[in-house]
């Protein structure tokens, strides 16, 4: 008998895996391979049965690149029986492991020649490092694969979290959620991960689901597909490619697979029409890989208890042939104990692969893993053919993940790319597009009344900082800590609303419900007064309360995530609207896709500087430049603010109160705003009296003022008079001619006692004169005029204190705060702070050894206008940069704020006008302006001609421009420990150089 050619190279060819077998001490005898089947379904009775068909019909190899066939071809014709079947495994790997761990992994890639690492938990330098090793040891490089469902960070630290899938779930702008999945890609890319084993597009069934939860889109099959394929496009647009799993559903399991094996008890139609609709749809859009899970399933797989990872009807027939997936098939890592209880391993891996498997993801051991592999082809029981089939498909994937030309991981600057900027602006917009409202009964949602008395309660095991911290930045509110249920009763009848937040720790895997006690609670409270409940945990959370008819809001924020809080913060007062829908069903109050609209009103919110088209980097210089003014001893300590649009993207506080008290500036301390004092106190309540047109620009001071109708200023129109363009003389030195030649405040003016009469407090143990304002007031009278130049003044708004509070039998610091601290939040604004707050909080502004003779902390710092009880129009407000920022988004919403209008727009108009820029006064009506130069030209270049401000004695600037929609504040008590040593602060240009850098920040 003639043998040919071909039949002599294909005997060799077995002969030789033959011998590589039994080197391995693999001694059964050899078969000569017959043809495999494949099977095609048909249903009975809502059972897949299967029809063998030759499987030689279905072999196809996706369209490549002649280049990529040559490179594929070269590397497979070169491959040993062992290297191919080596390519099947995918082994755990760690970068928080000891050598032994990293030399077995070696031993691996050296004997087994194992295609693939996936990476658990580790450190991304240290996984890096050892990325490089393994890749270097390979003959064919390795397939590096990661679970990264919520990011890196579910497996590696000092990396980025995302929010969960659940949390995705309520957003309906899938662009965001492609723009995560790039996000998310391109970090993985950096970290040399080839695959990412996400999106989960289980759709979650079954609320006690104790393993899939918020790893899940949620329930509505739509909704899910939706999220998976953004996701996957964003992965896959970065080179990374996405694995849909769990195959063929994970949804609705009441069990978890890494203990046990969950069984799914669902028909082949619902299968069909609800599981299964993921994957048809992401297969038509480009899904590149599957994992197929651990589960039993009865209408799938009719041998009982038989895990559909392992089931040739489950990975073959249905999920290649039936729904024609031709791209990389991965079991679930087979250590899970729905696997592992079922076979030994290295049975368990022939049987996966035998079922259709293309890559055996966590195999227990791989030496005889491979052995039963090899062993089977020799039996018959595996042909080479299929084997081909699934070492060419890595390898093709290999080249489109670009292994064709492996590159080492660069460690340099790797954290800090991994952990850029981008993340936390994305983060802002996921929360900002998720957070979910399902009751809003009395439009109580967003709160629009901030002058009432507002309490907080929070339930659960987790922190509650940010959100703490961020409902005060809108309005005081309280912290009610009492545990007794009856006491606590009693102190929420004296609050007009309450919050409840519910914390739960930030964990994909736990279980988030009430306790009796704090459902009970709920209930108790929302009979007393109306509240509005806040879940920061999953949805599902919601079914421990029995009864939802007595809570006036609820909103579901799904993490308790640091951004979550400050976000649903946000929402309350109404600094954003809601947006998200619910995800899936909780019990029968709330349907699937549930969520209510809430309206947004103008009112800061906080986000990153990219969402504002600000440069973090260049932002961040700002903090150099104060930490320098710290170390030149220009000031102990400072605040600094910068929003933009609308929003706060820079709030910092560096240094301490005094060079000697170490205690670290907070953004709670509240500081002495000198000058600051005429553009949020006694400037915008002239500007509501001219709104309401009790005084025109042309009014004069004599018309307005009685005691001013026959002096020298009685012509003094209050354009001139705001413009600092009325001849007033600069200043008097008032405090001078109340003391003696020693300094010290004679007894005819002062007591150190409080007594009738002397009831102002200009210190500790000190009071003057009650009557002595109007001495101040008559000497101003009396003053000489000056030549009409431009020349600033604090006589101007002393006068306007006057005007004020002659016109409204008020006095300004009653004007102020019922007109608009109390309206806009600025609950940390106040003259005499020492009568409202801890000292503590107070930063003391200087050591006084001319007149007052103490530290100065809590009292205002200008002499005249502690000689006027500390509230004056000049000077005396005290007040933190969060609070100054809103009276200047105020400003620039041209007097509205929160839904209120203070004045009308053309109101602010007129008095941002510089009216006299021509003759050289940059100054607009109570505004400073931007510096002109001798031709009347903007000296600030970076300035707006329509920009905003003041700065105050102390150390302080407020600045805003409408152009660029900025708000810039700075406080500090550069003048601690003395007023009178060189402005430090002023000579090295500390504020100005800030004010540069954010306008260098702002991206073209």
């Amino acid at each position: 008998m003639k043998i040919h050619f071909k039949q002599l190279f294909f005997l060799i060819i077995v002969l030789f895996s033959f011998l590589k077998c039994a080197t391995s001490n693999r001694k059964q005898q050899l078969v000569v391979p017959k043809s495999t089947f494949i099977a095609k379904p048909t249903i009975e009775n809502d059972t897949i049965v299967y029809i063998p068909q030759k499987k030689s019909e279905r072999i196809t190899f996706f369209k490549n690149s002649d280049r990529q066939t040559k490179w594929v071809d070269s590397i497979f014709n070169k491959m040993s029986l062992d290297e191919k079947i080596g390519q099947l495994f995918m082994v755990a790997a760690y970068s928080n492991k000891d050598d032994e761990r990293t030399n077995d992994i070696d031993k691996l890639i050296k004997e087994n020649k194992i295609g693939g690492l996936l990476f658990f938990k580790g450190g991304p330098v240290r996984q890096a490092n050892l990325i490089n090793r393994f890749q270097a040891k390979s003959k064919i490089p390795l397939f590096i694969g990661n679970d990264a469902e919520w990011g890196l960070s579910m497996r590696l630290d000092s990396t980025f979290k995302y929010p969960y899938n659940m949390t995705l779930g309520a957003i309906r702008d899938a662009n965001l959620i492609e723009k995560m999945g790039a996000q998310m890609g391109k970090e993985c890319k950096r970290m040399g991960i080839h695959f990412n084993f996400a999106p989960v597009i289980d759709i979650n069934i079954n609320p006690n689901n104790p393993i899939i939860g918020n790893r899940s889109f949620g329930e509505d099959k739509v909704q899910v597909t939706n999220a998976a394929i953004a996701l996957m496009n964003g992965l896959q647009k970065q080179g990374v490619f996405a694995t849909g799993k769990h195959f063929p559903g994970h949804g609705d399991s009441s069990a978890d697979s890494h203990l046990t094996l969950p069984t799914i008890n669902l028909s082949l139609q619902h299968l069909n029409q609800i599981e299964l609709y993921p994957y048809k749809r992401m297969f038509d859009a480009g899904l590149e890989s599957v994992m197929v899970a651990h589960l039993n399933i009865p209408s799938l797989e009719v041998r009982p208890n038989y895990p559909s990872s392992l089931s040739y009807n489950v990975v073959t027939n249905l999920l290649q042939n039936e729904l024609g997936f031709d791209g990389l098939i991965f079991t679930d890592a087979l250590n899970m104990k729905g696997a592992s209880n079922f076979k030994k391993p290295g049975d368990i891996d022939l049987e996966a692969f035998k079922a259709g498997n293309d890559i055996i993801l966590f195999p227990e051991n791989v030496p005889r893993a491979s052995e039963k592999i090899c062993l089977a082809i020799q039996d018959s029981t595996l042909t080479l053919e299929r084997l081909e089939l699934s070492v060419k498909k890595i390898l093709n994937y290999k080249y489109k993940a670009g292994l064709n030309n492996l590159k080492p991981i660069k460690t340099a600057n790797l954290i800090e790319d991994l952990n850029s900027e981008s993340n936390n602006a994305l983060q802002y917009q996921l929360f900002e597009n998720a957070i979910t409202v399902l009751k809003n009964e009395d439009e109580i949602l967003p709160l629009k009344k901030l002058d009432e008395k507002l309490g907080y309660i929070k339930l659960g095991d987790d922190t509650n900082s940010s959100f703490l911290t961020t409902l005060n930045k809108y309005t005081a509110v309280d912290l009610i800590s009492e545990t007794n249920l009856d006491s606590l009763k009693v102190k929420c009848k004296s609050y007009n609303k309450i919050i409840i937040g519910i914390h739960k720790t930030d964990k994909a895997f736990k279980k988030h419900e009430l306790s009796a006690t704090e459902s009970n609670l709920i209930l108790e409270i929302s009979k007393i007064t109306p509240v509005i409940l806040d879940v920061f945990a999953k949805p599902y959370l919601l079914n421990s309360i029995t009864d939802f008819s007595a809570l006036k809001g609820i909103i579901v924020s799904y993490q308790n995530a640091d951004v979550a809080q400050e976000v649903a913060a946000e929402l309350i007062f109404g600094a954003i609207e809601s947006k998200g829908k619910l995800p899936v069903s909780v019990g029968e109050n709330f349907k699937v896709n549930d969520g209510l609209f809430t309206a947004k009103l103008n009112r800061l919110g906080f986000s990153s500087p990219e969402n504002v088209d600000m440069d973090f980097k260049t932002l961040s210089k700002i903090d150099a430049i104060a930490k320098k003014a710290i170390d030149l001893k220009c000031a102990p300590g400072m605040q600094i603010l910068v929003a933009r649009k609308g929003k706060v993207i820079y709030q910092k506080s560096f240094g301490s109160p005094t060079y000697e008290n170490l205690t670290k500036i907070t953004n709670s301390n509240i500081y002495d705003v000198a000058s600051v004092s005429k553009i949020i106190s006694t400037l915008p309540n002239v500007m509501q009296q001219y709104d309401k047109n009790r005084i025109l620009l042309e009014s004069e001071l004599g018309s307005v003022l009685p005691n001013f109708k026959n002096s020298n200023k009685s012509h003094i129109d209050f354009k001139h008079l705001l413009t600092h363009y009325a001849g007033l003389k600069a200043w008097i030195p008032f405090y001078k001619a109340t003391i003696d030649s020693a300094k010290v405040p004679l007894q005819s003016y002062y007591s150190n006692v409080l007594k009738p009469n002397f009831t102002k407090k200009v210190s500790d143990s000190l009071f003057i004169r009650n009557d002595y304002s109007d001495t101040i007031m008559k000497q101003i009278i009396d003053s000489k005029l000056e030549k009409i130049e431009y020349k600033y003044s604090d006589f101007t708004f002393m006068i306007l204190k006057e005007y004020l509070e002659s016109v409204t039998a008020r006095t300004l610091d009653d004007l102020s705060y019922s007109n608009f601290y109390s309206t806009m939040g600025m609950n940390n604004t106040m003259y005499n702070p020492l009568n409202k707050i801890n000292k503590t909080k107070i930063v003391p502004t200087e050591i006084d050894t001319y007149f007052r003779h103490s530290l100065i902390q809590g009292y205002v710092h200008d002499m005249a206008a502690a000689m006027q009880g500390g509230v004056a129009g000049h000077a005396g407000v005290f007040s933190n940069s969060i609070d100054i920022a809103k009276m200047m988004q105020m400003y620039l919403q041209k007097g509205n704020y929160g839904g209120i209008e203070y004045f009308k727009s053309t109101t602010f108009d007129t008095f941002n006008t510089c009216y006299f820029c021509n003759e050289g006064n940059r100054r607009g009506l109570g505004f400073d302006k931007p510096e002109l130069d001798n031709l009347g030209n903007l000296k600030v270049k970076s300035a707006s001609k329509f920009s905003f401000g003041h700065t105050g004695f102390t150390g302080i600037m407020s600045w805003a421009d409408p152009e660029t929609e900025i708000i810039y504040v700075f406080l500090s008590n550069r003048t601690y420990p003395d007023s009178n040593a060189p402005n430090k602060l002023l000579k090295e240009h500390i504020r100005e150089d800030i004010q540069q850098i954010i306008y260098d920040a702002i991206i073209k």
